[in-house]
């Protein structure tokens, strides 16, 4: 606790955390702030303005990231052709020999990749996939018949964002090796990405709060202007 507390009052001193910044000067700031001795992730966390209790104000979908994610991503794909998805570059694959696994509690993975075949069983394990976040979903890409294009887009660094109850969503964008560029490469894309998921049905004020932050360090309030035009 004395160590974050110390970081945290050196993060103080590098900027003025009471107000907001353009993107670019966040992600200075951020630079500036003490680093863990980890590679700490950075993340986006937005507050929106939709009802989460209406089930037309879902906000939830995919985005690339120009410069990756960073992280070492394990792709589990349910498939009858498990040696065709092992070549492509999943990490396990088959169908009823790893849904008997994950009902026995294996969860090794990040994401879940199925064949539109192989979904009729696999939903099967929503109870166990859906909390975790983990349920394959055509909405986000994981339904697929294109593997091989499935497996390159999870690993090439693709996010996905998806609200939760209380209308806030926290999105990786990268981490703290990665250059001030990269990081602001990656936060306009997942900018644009949740701005364009904007439910058709909502006419209020839609994205209300942004902050940068890192795993270890305070946040930085991102300027409206930066969110404004959604």
């Amino acid at each position: 606790m004395e160590k974050h507390s110390k970081r945290y009052h050196s993060a103080v001193k590098a900027a003025d955390l009471t107000k907001d910044y353009p993107l670019a000067e966040a992600v200075a700031i951020l630079a500036k702030f003490p680093q863990a001795k980890f590679d700490e992730t950075v993340e986006l966390s937005f507050r929106l303005g939709v009802d989460p209790s209406q089930g037309d104000q879902m906000v939830r979908g995919t985005t690339p990231l120009p410069n990756g994610s960073g992280k070492k991503i394990r792709v589990l794909v349910f498939t009858d052709d498990a040696a065709k998805a092992l070549a492509a570059g999943a990490d396990f694959a088959g169908l009823a020999d790893i849904m008997a696994k994950i009902n026995e509690g294996w969860l090794d993975f990040d994401v879940a990749i199925a064949t539109t075949e192989a979904m009729k069983q696999v939903r099967t394990l929503a109870r166990i996939l859906g909390p975790k976040g983990l349920m394959p979903n055509p909405k986000s890409g994981t339904v697929t018949d294109d593997i091989a294009a499935g497996i390159k887009a999870v690993k090439a660094g693709r996010v996905e964002f998806k609200m939760d109850k209380t209308a806030n969503i926290g999105v990786g964008i990268g981490k703290r090796s990665f250059t001030p560029t990269q990081i602001a490469e990656n936060a306009a894309a997942v900018l644009e990405a949740i701005g364009k998921a904007k439910p058709a049905s909502f006419k209020g004020h839609y994205i209300k709060t942004v902050v940068l932050s890192s795993s270890m360090s305070p946040g930085v309030k991102l300027a409206s202007s930066e969110y404004s035009k959604f």
